[in-house]
């Protein structure tokens, strides 16, 4: 019996908590982050965002104190050091283990010349791996990636034997491990599912016009109610940020529904009964030109003079025509601005996801406070996603959050 297929019989620590991802967006999915002294496998084609939430889940350890360990089969040490610094980021204090098996290696003298064994190749490589675990003593390891190790085990059954060892090997010593799978074989391998703690797929989509659109999707994950079904994910300067669904029923926030908001436009409150409602949303809907935008600043800059804060999220109009549009009627925003009380967020939807919207509206609601919110227009919204599948239903969920907030 080989020392592999001993690993595999040993015991297991027991998981003590979670383990932030690092990630943000993410751990409130997970419902708490990784499961502390387990194995997670983290699987989406190339250029998913892998390797950049790899490295976040061990920067955010050595935040803590933790030691972390990169153990990388598909990725050089100058790559990752280059990816580290397009985000800013600085990896001292975590160890890089650039494994390149003697089978891969180009120099001649690591080459096998009398035996040329699959199973000699495959133990060498597991074996380095345990002896660079034994010698830093990570509590955090990101493992890039199986491809390598399914490449190198030739069957599926030696694969998943040494995926499995590998596994209670990790537990023994009480490391938390992100293995990491780029999908290249012919099929998804879903022995891994069975034989990983949580399961993880990162998803790339590319759409007829815009930037690609990322999503995430938690397959399973033991013991824990995780947030299931899709969520937007982006990757930008800085790392990346998950973006979780919207269930408005789970959000309520006590307030005084029997009060109005004054428009400032006696007419108009005269007809709403006294203003709007609070906790309610209201669509002006008419032409082109027949003064939506305008009715919609006004009842904004009322609600700035009584020292309430306000977002507008523009899809049809810049920033300055909007400004120049208000000074034009006497309405003074430039000063609200200026103090805070007023954001004017002019969104490119062919660069935003549904889900990082929702998230902009949260943090305006739930950081900044704000009283209203405002979407010109919701059929500029609309009009330029129309790959994107739902957005009625997703536009429900977002102004029930709004209502109960």
């Amino acid at each position: 019996m080989s020392m592999h297929g001993d690993l595999a019989r040993g015991g297991t620590s027991v998981a003590r908590g979670f383990i932030p991802s690092g990630v943000p967006g993410l751990d409130h999915v997970l419902a708490g982050g990784f499961a502390e002294h387990r194995v997670h496998l983290i699987e989406g084609a190339p250029g998913s965002g892998k390797t950049t939430l790899g490295l976040q889940f061990l920067i955010d350890g050595a935040m803590r104190g933790e030691r972390g360990l990169y153990i990388t089969l598909s990725e050089s040490k100058s790559e990752l050091l280059a990816v580290a610094r397009t985000h800013g980021w600085s990896l001292d204090g975590i160890h890089i283990f650039e494994l390149v098996p003697p089978e891969l290696s180009l120099d001649p003298k690591q080459k096998q010349t009398v035996v040329y064994s699959a199973d000699l190749e495959l133990g060498e490589t597991v074996q380095t791996v345990l002896q660079e675990v034994e010698a830093v003593k990570p509590q955090r390891i990101v493992f890039d990636s199986l491809s390598e190790i399914r490449l190198l085990a030739q069957s599926s059954l030696r694969y998943r034997r040494q995926v499995l060892a590998l596994k209670h090997y990790f537990a023994q010593h009480a490391c938390t491990v992100l293995l990491l799978d780029d999908l290249t074989s012919e099929g998804d391998d879903l022995n891994l599912h069975s034989i990983s703690h949580g399961v993880l797929r990162m998803e790339q989509l590319a759409v007829q016009y815009g930037s690609e659109r990322r999503r995430l999707r938690v397959f399973k994950m033991r013991g824990t109610n995780f947030r299931g079904g899709f969520h937007d994910l982006t990757i930008r300067k800085g790392g990346v940020t998950v973006y979780p669904r919207l269930v408005a029923s789970e959000h309520h926030r006590p307030f005084d529904d029997k009060a109005v908001a004054s428009t400032d436009v006696a007419e108009f409150d005269a007809l709403l009964g006294g203003g709007l409602d609070r906790g309610t949303s209201t669509l002006l809907m008419g032409p082109a030109g027949s003064g939506k935008s305008s009715l919609l600043f006004q009842v904004i800059h009322a609600a700035l003079i009584r020292g309430e804060k306000a977002v507008v999220f523009s899809f049809d109009e810049t920033r300055r025509i909007l400004l120049k549009r208000t000074a034009g009627m006497g309405i003074d925003i430039e000063s609200h601005l200026a103090k805070g009380r007023l954001r004017l967020d002019q969104v490119d939807p062919a660069e935003l996801s549904p889900g990082e919207l929702v998230g902009r509206v949260r943090a305006a609601v739930e950081d900044e406070d704000v009283a209203i919110v405002a979407l010109d227009s919701l059929s500029g919204f609309l009009n330029a996603m129309p790959e994107e599948h739902f957005m009625l239903l997703q536009m429900h969920e977002l102004l029930t959050y709004l209502n109960q907030q």
